[in-house]
């Protein structure tokens, strides 16, 4: 049974994506903190449960209208989890989070290296910027992210599909300059300069002074094989994706999309300066209540 001290569920245990204590403790003095010279009426809802209830939505992949009534309504926690995305708190908690990781790993709290990829993922009908990849042959949009050496998120950018991987490395890299002045060396796949268009390359080196490193895959090997420094942030797709609602993009608006990965690296995040496990499951809650039966039936 969950022993976390969330008195602002309504009812029940809270979820294998709810937050723990010890996570609790991290993020809440990163959260804004309400001017109440502004005036205002009592909230009705804290923001642990807010936090709980957009966890559910990322980590199940259910729509808003489906969370529990355990948790709070739908309408509220899409609401604030808008309000946070416009006024900029999921970004100035995520890279609060990142420093925090850093430091803990013995690094430097800003990075100095980088690794860029990008990643073509199906969406739902509608929406804005959907369109077709025809070397994955996927429509939807496209998931261009840059991370440090360590799999952590550095910059995001969504777009339609059909931008190629050059032209969003651009965008991304011009991000990626502004916000980290720090970063010297980035590494790319052959996707971004090729014998036809290598003009990334030059750009980034005299605009941005930043030197972009082509990670080639030999022709003479077939099949998979871990690439040296692209297998991190291959690494770090594969932790998105674990969370279902990022399995595939159902957004509207790329802004949520962007937001919503951010989410998802900062649960991450608080799961590993707390020194907690991921519960992706309620496995261990059932082997806990089926050991309890056992010894109940021996006793008796």
């Amino acid at each position: 049974m969950c022993q976390c001290d969330n008195s602002e569920a309504v009812s029940g245990p809270c979820y294998p994506s709810s937050l723990t204590d010890e996570m609790w403790e991290i993020i809440q003095p990163l959260l804004p903190v309400r001017d109440l010279r502004k005036g205002g009426g009592v909230r009705t809802y804290g923001d642990r449960l807010v936090l709980d209830s957009v966890f559910y939505v990322l980590r199940s992949g259910c729509q808003w209208r489906m969370l529990p009534r355990d948790l709070m309504p739908w309408d509220a926690a899409h609401r604030w989890f808008t309000k946070w995305r416009r006024d900029g708190t999921w970004d100035r908690v995520h890279d609060e989070l990142r420093r925090q990781v850093r430091i803990g790993a013995g690094r430097d709290p800003e990075p100095s290296a980088a690794v860029i990829d990008a990643q073509s993922i199906k969406t739902s009908e509608g929406g804005e910027a959907r369109g077709f990849d025809a070397g994955q042959r996927t429509t939807g949009r496209k998931r261009h992210v840059i991370v440090d050496t360590m799999g952590l998120l550095l910059v995001v950018a969504v777009t339609s599909a059909s931008v190629q991987d050059r032209a969003g490395g651009r965008a991304i890299l011009a991000r990626l300059a502004a916000d980290f002045r720090t970063i010297s060396l980035a590494w790319v796949d052959g996707g971004y300069a090729n014998s036809v268009d290598s003009t990334l390359l030059s750009w980034a080196r005299d605009a941005l002074d930043i030197v972009v490193e082509i990670v080639k895959r030999t022709d003479d090997v077939k099949g998979f094989k871990v690439l040296p420094r692209r297998w991190v942030v291959e690494r770090s797709f594969g932790w998105l994706v674990r969370n279902r609602r990022l399995a595939r993009d159902y957004e509207r608006l790329t802004a949520t999309s962007e937001a919503l990965i951010k989410v998802a690296t900062i649960r991450l995040m608080l799961v590993r300066l707390a020194g907690q496990p991921s519960r992706w499951s309620h496995e261990s809650h059932r082997k806990t209540a089926q050991a309890n039966t056992v010894e109940d039936l021996i006793a008796v």
